[in-house]
């Protein structure tokens, strides 16, 4: 009998570890994405470098949940490993950049998703390329913490990605929306 690796939490998590935040805004964001899924690659070019602006200008804090619901639909859990590389991003501070890197990247669902080495290239387009975070991704240091953000989330009745929470709110994963329920909760 094997046991499970140890969870390793990535540097610059929230307080309870499940997820990567941006900002410090009076309203909180919650964005449950996969890094495999189609719909959270359509979110992330229609709305993702938005919601970073209104984070770094204060308006809202963004918490980003990476999700590995969509390991079956690849043959070699894709999201999983690329949840992992992410979260190696952010031991180096780099998450969000990595993390619009990789959504704007994704592979076609059903097949291999990238390898490691090219989820360790992609960080180079970012002047992410140091030796430990390739080891960090070659090593999938972080799988078990990704598993462990789906359960946190599944446990919290999150079913599908993308999904958006504004202040506990569900919010269509749609801009306007979302806007619309930041400056409602700063009423």
């Amino acid at each position: 009998m094997t046991s499970a690796p140890p969870l390793r939490i990535p540097h610059h998590t929230t307080a309870d570890g499940n997820g990567v935040a941006l900002g410090r805004g009076p309203a909180t964001v919650h964005a449950f994405l996969d890094f495999g899924c189609p719909a959270s690659r359509a979110f992330e070019l229609s709305s993702g470098e938005a919601l970073r602006t209104m984070a770094t200008d204060g308006l809202l804090t963004l918490v980003v949940h990476p999700m590995t619901l969509q390991d079956g639909a690849s043959t070699d859990r894709y999201s999983s490993r690329a949840a992992s590389a992410a979260a190696c991003a952010a031991d180096s501070g780099r998450f969000m950049d990595y993390a619009q890197v990789l959504l704007e990247h994704q592979p076609p669902e059903g097949g291999p998703g990238l390898t490691d080495d090219e989820l360790v290239q992609l960080a180079a387009g970012i002047g992410l390329c140091d030796r430990g975070f390739a080891r960090c991704v070659l090593d999938h240091r972080y799988v078990t913490w990704a598993d462990r953000v789906t359960r946190r989330a599944l446990e919290r009745g999150v079913r599908g990605t993308p999904t958006i929470l504004v202040q506990g709110v569900l919010v269509p994963a749609d801009l306007a929306a979302i806007a619309a329920e930041v400056r409602a909760a700063g009423r």
